[in-house]
């Protein structure tokens, strides 16, 4: 053997090999850790303990921490009709309210449960609260700024919340309206859904990263490093509302391209953010290694891009594969107990998370995940 031949060798670093791809799971086994997760919080429901840094507001069922696992478990109910009782027996106990303020998103997602349950043997009359609610929107519709400016120093509320002035919003009412729209025949609901979201994008949406910041107080914020943050399950929100969006509305509509775009152009930049090991991190930005995992943004980003690929908007080479890198890591966050861990607790931006965390909102986030997932697998046994 030559020595220059032996010698390269000697240096030459060994090859890596890549990690293989995840290989798509069977329906029935994504089915059954879908509704693994279900069961575990419905049997947690009132369990305050397993969520010990909880807002208060999560006892509250249609307030948006609880109205986001039971606006998922229709998803589920709509695969396996033994979820539809627990739903339906939540708006009856309910009364089939939206929540308490008159104008904020956060109180209006609980909507979209009932309307689901209009559909699926409660009757039409249950949606009456929905639609009293946003007739009184409509006819006293807010025009305040998008400023986000805290009431308080300190506090992340801020009176501009009457308008959907944060990029979560985008998630709890767009949908909700279009539903309202499509079960009554009433344009104007449609019509308020589509000013107010090209208001909400116009002020918070980032051309040149395609990524939403979560509200105002974030166009100038930096990390140590520089780096502009963009909020993981902040688009998250707006990945799954746009999905829900565009499951609603006619293949004609004439504002369907418009979300169409913009999802293929989110989709663009959030495939390069994913992480080697599935998920991404909580600043979407922040490329560093070592980042822990989060699994309520990257269970959004999962839900999207599965959904994408099975309606056909996004190419199934390229979406597919991040899809399972998604999936695959949500199992590695769900606890031997089938509670979701890893879920970065209420706020407004990238925080802190570790493995015993969970929240409805992540729990709800996996099961859009999981149904979608579901779908994606039993087409692709079928090509």
């Amino acid at each position: 053997m030559p020595l220059s031949l032996f010698a390269l060798m000697l240096t030459a670093p060994a090859a890596v090999v890549a990690p293989a791809e995840p290989v798509m799971p069977k329906p029935a086994v994504i089915l059954a850790q879908t509704r693994r997760v279900a069961d575990w919080q419905l049997a947690n429901r009132t369990n305050w303990a397993t969520m010990p840094a909880a807002r208060k507001s999560v006892q509250e069922p249609r307030d948006w921490q609880q109205a986001t696992f039971w606006v998922a478990l229709t998803e589920l109910a709509n695969r396996d009709k033994a979820y539809a009782r627990p739903l339906l027996e939540l708006g009856r106990a309910e009364k089939w309210q939206l929540g308490n303020l008159a104008y904020h998103a956060d109180d209006q997602l609980i909507g979209q449960a009932w309307m689901w349950a209009a559909r699926s043997g409660a009757g039409k009359d249950v949606i009456a609260p929905t639609k009293a609610y946003f007739d009184n929107v409509l006819a006293s519709r807010p025009t305040i700024s998008l400023e986000f400016i805290p009431v308080a120093p300190g506090k992340g509320t801020s009176k501009c919340t009457d308008r959907w002035c944060w990029c979560d919003a985008l998630f709890m009412a767009p949908p909700t309206l279009l539903q309202l729209a499509k079960a009554t025949g009433d344009k104007r609901y449609a019509d308020f859904a589509h000013a107010e979201f090209k208001a909400t994008t116009d002020y918070l949406f980032d051309p040149a990263e395609q990524l939403y910041f979560r509200d105002s107080r974030f166009f100038d914020m930096r990390d140590a490093r520089g780096r502009k943050l963009f909020w993981s399950r902040g688009n998250g929100w707006v990945m799954g509302g746009l999905v829900r969006m565009l499951q609603v509305m006619d293949k004609k509509d004439p504002k369907r391209p418009i979300y169409e775009k913009l999802f293929r152009e989110m989709s663009a930049k959030l495939v390069t953010l994913q992480k080697a090991d599935g998920y991404w991190p909580a600043s979407l930005l922040d490329n560093d290694p070592g980042t822990p995992p989060e699994s309520s943004g990257t269970a959004f980003f999962t839900y999207a891009f599965a959904w994408g690929v099975d309606s056909g908007l996004l190419d199934r080479r390229i979406y597919e594969p991040a899809a399972l890198r998604g999936w695959h890591a949500l199992q590695r966050a769900v606890q031997p107990d089938g509670m979701l861990g890893w879920v970065q607790q209420v706020g407004d931006r990238p925080e802190s998370v570790s493995a015993k965390e969970t929240q409805f909102y992540g729990s709800g986030a996996y099961l859009l995940a999981g149904t979608a997932m579901y779908d994606l697998s039993r087409r692709h046994t079928t090509r």
